[in-house]
């Protein structure tokens, strides 16, 4: 008898330590050698770096990782498989439906389908979750099966369902196969969890309009947006941050506030208005941040709102940015047959190297650093729009340091300093920073060498060494031009937003041949260093809304006291106060309406007024008024200097 080798394998675990395994072992028995914790809880398993179903045999020697609810990939695997589950109980209840896509997403998943002429609105989402918790009770594996392309054209063709074909078209023989679990059959490339009996808490959240394939001009189909737990607990709690969150929503703040509006007929969607009050805010954080570049040694430049094309296309906007632009005003036709006209700006970085090229410069010049509180405009999609945290027009704190290629780290961590800062004085104490890179995948979408890349990460990823920064590296979410250090903020509910962003950038001088002298009188090209620490003011005023609830620092606040005489005999008592808060620059308002003085407490509490100052007979004769704090209720009576003295500070911002 011909005795058989079994082929042993090196499976390597996150701690370095190493175990040997026959070839053709599954993640789950895997997890099973490790403990019997882990097997309970895995959901998938990393091989390679590739998330891969459990069941799914390790042939080769690899490095490994378990991943259970507690890993975001962990996390996306079970989202992914809820929403074929999802799938599943819409097939049963809504026979003929058509699938496109069901991705995960941050926070849940949702699924594009086409009814055809049946209706789904939010009251029906809940026979949905019914049917989802019915059909994962049965406990169904999720089985992977490998299929040739023929098969799986054959299959859709069969089904009627021209969106699976056209995503078929574009795949190769090889890499398709399909997922089933119970009833329910799907063109997916995986990875899921090993059954539905692991979800045990499903929860449909919305109904909305999508387009296939984001483009207007296909059909409209229903996207159904959907999360789920493994436990009723852990649903629970989303469900109660989101509470919380509707109640801090900058879209319903923002109106209880004054501070903004939106006309989506006539001004059109995505770009905001902003009323006296909103405007107050914006121009307050704007002024911090100036006074602060200033003190650092930028100047202050302003640029206009549109560009000639040619300069997108010297720049690579255009067409690397294309999806995300405004059509072009075509005015004609250049020379060499390309189109000529304008184009809405999407960035303020063209600009600003237009004029870093209206002088010329020296190595002792060096750095110039140009600031701009610059509007650009980018073509989102109307169902992407979301109040202020999504939007077409948008203001950048946008500024562009041009160095010397050895003044690169030194001015990169003056940035986070300056970023630190920012964040500091609104308590944001929260946030993880964010190296984004190339993909090395897909280097098309990039424009510039391959050696300035490499340069400029090494670069980045040196700066920030040699800071107290925390930071993870994530391929693929570089800026076209280079790579960038995003800052993923955490706001008072604990959802993360990217904010603030710094980028290295070898490619625009080089693309628009940028130079300086340097000390031995040759021609050398500086390093471009892109900067906003707001990231856009519409989105950090949004998030910051949400963060605070709308109680503003007192430095900050559209309002920063309110004085309620008890009667029209003292409103001109109430005046005479007022005016020498404005003499200190206090922003005060006086309410001069017929309402009692208990309802003008109140309106000024709901307006989230820091500081109220009621005025009567006695106040007068005294020359003192009645103190109320927003946050910290009656304060007593004193004098309005004493006041000053008291809370004066509150009312200076500083980024010290």
């Amino acid at each position: 008898m011909t005795k058989v080798d079994t082929k042993e394998i090196t499976i390597t675990l996150p701690d370095g330590s190493a175990q040997t395994h026959p070839a053709g072992t599954t993640g789950r028995e895997i997890a099973e050698s490790i403990g019997a914790g882990l097997a309970r809880d895995a959901l998938a398993i990393k091989v390679n770096g590739e998330v891969r179903d459990l069941a799914r045999p390790i042939t080769e020697d690899a490095e490994i990782a378990i991943l259970t609810w507690d890993d975001e990939e962990g996390k996306e695997t079970f989202w992914h498989s809820s929403a074929h589950l999802m799938a599943e109980a819409l097939q049963a209840l809504y026979p003929g439906v058509k699938f496109t896509i069901g991705p995960p997403i941050d926070q849940g998943f949702y699924y594009d389908v086409d009814l055809g002429d049946q209706t789904l609105s939010a009251d029906g989402l809940e026979e949905i979750e019914d049917k989802m918790l019915e059909l994962a009770r049965r406990d169904a594996e999720y089985e992977r099966h490998e299929v040739s392309k023929e098969d799986a054209i054959r299959y859709y063709e069969k089904e009627g369902n021209e969106y699976k074909l056209e995503l078929i078209e574009e795949l190769e023989e090889g890499e398709i196969s399909f997922y089933e679990q119970g009833e329910f059959t799907d063109l997916c490339r995986g990875p899921h969890i090993p059954s539905t009996g692991d979800i045990k808490a499903p929860k449909l959240l919305s109904v909305a309009g999508a387009y296939w394939r984001g483009d207007e001009t296909n059909p409209q189909l229903t996207r159904i947006y959907g999360i789920s737990f493994p436990k009723q607990t852990l649903l629970e709690d989303f469900l109660e941050r989101r509470r919380k969150a509707k109640e801090r929503d900058h879209r319903k703040l923002g109106t209880e506030l004054d501070l903004f509006t939106f006309d989506t007929e006539q001004v059109g969607p995505g770009l905001p208005m902003w009323l006296p009050k909103g405007t107050t805010l914006r121009e307050t954080l704007r002024e911090v941040l100036q006074q602060e570049q200033i003190k650092q040694g930028y100047k202050p430049v302003c640029t206009p709102h549109i560009g000639r094309l040619d300069l997108y296309r010297t720049s690579g906007h255009y067409p690397h940015y294309e999806a995300d632009q405004f059509s072009p005003m075509v005015t004609g036709e250049a020379e060499g047959g390309e189109e000529d006209g304008y184009l809405l700006k999407p960035m303020n970085c063209p600009h600003h190297v237009k004029i870093y090229q209206n002088d010329h410069h020296s190595y002792r010049d060096l750095p110039v650093r140009l600031a701009e509180f610059g509007t650009v405009y980018r073509q989102e999609q109307t169902g992407e729009l979301g109040g202020l945290t999504r939007v077409r027009g948008f203001t950048q704190d946008d500024a562009h340091i041009f160095c010397t290629p050895a003044q690169v780290k030194a001015e990169f961590k003056e940035v986070i300093d300056l970023t630190l800062k920012v964040l500091d004085v609104l308590d944001f104490e929260e946030f993880e920073a964010q190296i984004s890179l190339r993909d090395p995948e897909d280097t098309e979408k990039y424009v510039g060498r391959d050696e300035l890349w490499d340069r400029a990460e090494q670069d980045l990823r040196e700066a920030v060494a040699e800071t107290d920064l925390d930071a993870y590296e994530e391929p693929g979410e570089a800026a076209f031009y280079g790579p960038k250090l995003d800052f993923m903020v955490e706001d008072a509910l604990g959802r993360a937003w990217q904010l603030g962003t710094i980028q290295v950038d070898y490619n625009l001088p080089e693309r628009f041949e940028l130079t300086y002298v340097d000390e031995n009188d040759e021609r050398r090209r500086p390093v471009m260093i892109h900067r906003a620490p707001f990231g856009s003011l519409e989105r950090f005023i949004g998030v910051l809304i949400e963060h605070c609830g709308g109680n503003f620092p007192t430095w900050l606040a559209p309002t920063q006291v309110q004085i309620i005489p008890v009667g029209d005999d003292f409103v001109d008592y109430a005046e005479t106060v007022a005016a020498t808060l404005r003499q200190e620059d206090v922003r005060t308002q006086i309410d001069t309406s017929d309402e009692t003085v208990g309802y003008k407490i109140r309106d000024a509490e709901t307006q989230k007024i820091p500081y109220m100052l009621v005025v009567g007979g006695d106040e007068e004769e005294a020359g003192t008024v009645s103190v109320r704090s927003h946050a910290d209720g009656q304060q007593g009576t004193v004098s309005v200097e004493e006041f000053l003295d008291r809370v004066g500070p509150e009312f200076t911002p500083a980024l010290d």
